[in-house]
């Protein structure tokens, strides 16, 4: 397989992608590998697509909608000062969305996390630790219940 987020995918279907926080009818929610930003995760759609648009229209716009409560789920759980949430797709052509909280002393400077070197946001000594990373997967899973119960 030549995608590194359809290769996550089939690595939580078969319950062995120990990040998987939760499954939504468009896509899957992951917390980071990495913690620079704590908090960071992401929403994978479960279609191959490489870009938004080719998504059916129904699909698409409620992949959409459920970005934005993966969004306001980590906003909810990790309290950040404030959210970058973006779809690139350039390293993997797959739509994915990266959801950033970030907090002062995160960055070196006011501006997007990829002004930070690689080296410092993908150090493994930001790797959370099996403990760290149950309970921020089990915060983050309650806050996406509740605003999916209350949808």
């Amino acid at each position: 397989m030549d995608c590194l987020i359809c290769e996550r995918i089939e690595r939580i279907k078969s319950s062995e992608n120990p990040y998987f926080v939760y499954e939504l009818e468009t896509g899957y929610v992951v917390i980071g590998d990495h913690q620079h930003f704590f908090g960071y995760s992401l929403f994978l759609c479960k279609e191959h697509v490489t870009e938004l648009h080719f998504l059916p229209k129904a699909k698409r716009l409620k992949h959409l909608e459920e970005v934005s409560l993966v969004y306001e789920a980590v906003y909810n759980a990790f309290k950040p000062e404030k959210i970058n949430c973006e779809l690139l797709g350039n390293g993997d052509s797959h739509v994915h969305w990266h959801i950033f909280p970030q907090r002062a002393g995160d960055m070196p400077r006011k501006g997007p996390v990829w002004w930070l070197p690689q080296e410092t946001m993908y150090n493994d000594a930001n790797r959370p630790s099996p403990a760290a990373l149950e309970a921020m997967k089990e915060l983050l899973r309650k806050e996406i219940e509740t605003l999916v119960t209350a949808v």
